[in-house]
């Protein structure tokens, strides 16, 4: 019995989703998550799933760091992107940072249940405007490879970070205190390359799927 992983934070669209899969696969199990933090407890709770389907755009999401750094915690998830971004750069990256497979929201039923028989058969999928875009960048993948290096509680804090949220914020959220948080800047600035919290953001910006919208976070001593 197969068990395929549905992160989106759209109750409709998770729905939509479970129809679709139920369709291809009757007999599979369906688990849910509506925000990434919920996501990374639901991958560690079902290490052996079959499929993640992911939306780009959940909370706590920031363009592909987070289908970056699952990959990095979980490379035999195979992971397919389903999004109302649709333009076929956006697609190609999400291939390029280790998605099998894009899914448009747009997509009917047909197409769904396809694109999700073709991942499970050991394929990859995507519309063919995503193969014939340009491909993600070197400064990217280089950002995407420093990102692999942070360890599950040093993502979340930059992920925080990169929401506008201070340190003594972010200690709260977690429930830690602040300098833990200190600690953990201290070892984020070091493995991205970056001399301050600014430079940090910026640098896991060029993942965001529009890196001229990135928000700079407040500023206080790392």
């Amino acid at each position: 019995m197969p068990t395929l992983l549905i992160a989106d934070d759209h109750p409709l669209f998770r729905e939509a989703l479970r129809g679709a899969v139920a369709r291809v696969l009757p007999e599979a199990r369906l688990c849910e998550a509506d925000s990434v933090d919920a996501l990374y407890l639901l991958v560690d709770a079902e290490p052996d799933a079959d499929l993640l389907l992911l939306d780009l755009n959940m909370p706590g999401a920031q363009g592909f760091s987070a289908l970056v750094h699952l990959r990095a915690l979980q490379p035999q998830l195979p992971i397919v992107v389903v999004s109302a971004r649709e333009e076929p750069a956006v697609m190609r990256r999400a291939l390029d940072h280790g998605a099998v497979g894009f899914i448009p929201k747009s997509a009917d039923a047909r197409t769904l249940g396809e694109a999700i028989s073709s991942v499970l058969a050991g394929d990859r999928w995507a519309p063919a405007s995503a193969l014939d875009a340009p491909a993600a960048n070197a400064d990217e993948h280089a950002v995407a490879q420093r990102l692999r290096e942070l360890t599950p509680q040093q993502f979340r804090v930059l992920q925080m970070l990169g929401a506008g949220l201070l340190n003594k914020q972010i200690a709260y959220e977690l429930g830690v205190s602040e300098a833990t948080i200190k600690a953990h800047m201290t070892a984020i600035l070091r493995k991205l390359g970056a001399s301050n919290r600014t430079q940090a953001v910026l640098l896991a910006g060029r993942l965001a799927i529009d890196p001229g919208a990135v928000t700079l976070p407040p500023e206080e001593a790392d």
